[in-house]
C-alpha cells in the first residue's frame, strides 16, 4: 500500500504529534536512546524476539527472570514508538 505524502498535514494533525511525545513511552525511549544510542538496535532487536517467543520462554532461554525481560520489552517498545514519532533512522 503506497500514499501520496502530504504537503501540509494541517494544524490539527501538528497538535496531535505533539501530543504523542507526552507520554511516559516516549520519554522512556527518548531517555534510551540518548542515553544508549550504541544498544538501540539491540534493545529493538531483544523485544521483537521476545514478542515472537513470548515473555516466558524468551526469558528462560536467556537465564533471566521474567521481570527483567519485560523490562527489555518494554524498552525496546518505547524506543521504537521514540523514533516513530521522532523520525529517527
Amino acid at each position: 500500500m503506497t500514499t501520496e505524502p502530504r504537503d501540509d498535514p494541517g494544524p490539527a494533525a501538528g497538535a496531535f504529534l505533539a501530543s504523542l511525545t507526552d507520554t511516559s513511552l516516549y520519554s522512556i525511549g527518548a531517555y534510551f536512546a540518548d542515553r544508549h544510542p550504541d544498544l538501540v538496535e539491540d534493545v529493538i532487536a531483544q523485544a521483537a524476539e521476545i514478542e515472537e517467543d513470548g515473555l516466558q520462554r524468551w526469558a528462560a532461554a536467556e537465564d533471566i527472570d521474567v521481570e527483567r525481560a519485560f523490562q527489555t520489552l518494554i524498552t525496546g517498545l518505547a524506543v521504537r514508538y521514540y523514533k516513530a514519532v521522532a523520525g529517527s533512522p
